[in-house]
């Protein structure tokens, strides 16, 4: 989500990617996500067998999925600060309904024959909702630091992680710094 859709990370301008499909493609590899399945269904990932599975969905991922992805970045930003119309209509739009398919069977929150981007979309807004909806939503967040629209799930144990990452806890920190030395 993050690199399809912010415009501002770490107090600088970015431009989002031109061509969104290398982007996801390279989210994916500095991830060592593996599209076609969970990684808690796959326990012995190795980086051959996801380098594999990620060729495979590069196959199947076109431009004009990454673009539509990125339209869904942008629509579901928001539930990230608590705004769930937004997220709601998404769940609607992408026609988001849980069922089990493929062999062995694993749960989907998308139909089986959705195009790769609805699927996404649908999974993604779905895994949102159950987070908000089992009270957790408070762990979704965007990071506080000026100028970084980057967003972020919260690990910490009590919910009190308010930026993105260290460079932007530290600038944040240096700007209320010098703000007291100058008071």
């Amino acid at each position: 989500m993050n690199e399809l859709h912010v415009t501002q990370a770490r107090g600088r301008p970015v431009t989002p990617p031109a061509d969104r499909r290398a982007a996801l493609l390279e989210a994916f590899a500095r991830e060592s996500w593996a599209p076609s399945g969970p990684p808690a269904l796959t326990p012995a990932l190795t980086d051959a067998n996801a380098a594999r599975l990620r060729d495979a969905d590069a196959d199947h991922l076109t431009d004009a999925d990454a673009d539509r992805l990125a339209e869904v970045a942008a629509e579901l930003h928001p539930a990230f600060s608590g705004d769930v119309t937004a997220l709601n209509q998404a769940l609607v739009r992408h026609a988001a309904v849980p069922n089990l398919h493929g062999d062995p069977p694993l749960l989907a929150f998308h139909a089986p024959g959705a195009e790769l981007a609805d699927a996404w979309a649908a999974d993604a807004a779905t895994a949102l909702a159950m987070v908000i909806g089992v009270g957790q939503g408070r762990r979704l967040r965007s990071c506080e630091a000026e100028g970084c629209e980057l967003v972020f799930f919260d690990i910490t144990r009590n919910a009190s992680r308010r930026f993105c990452g260290l460079p932007c806890q530290n600038r944040a920190k240096a700007s209320a710094y010098r703000a007291r030395r100058r008071t």
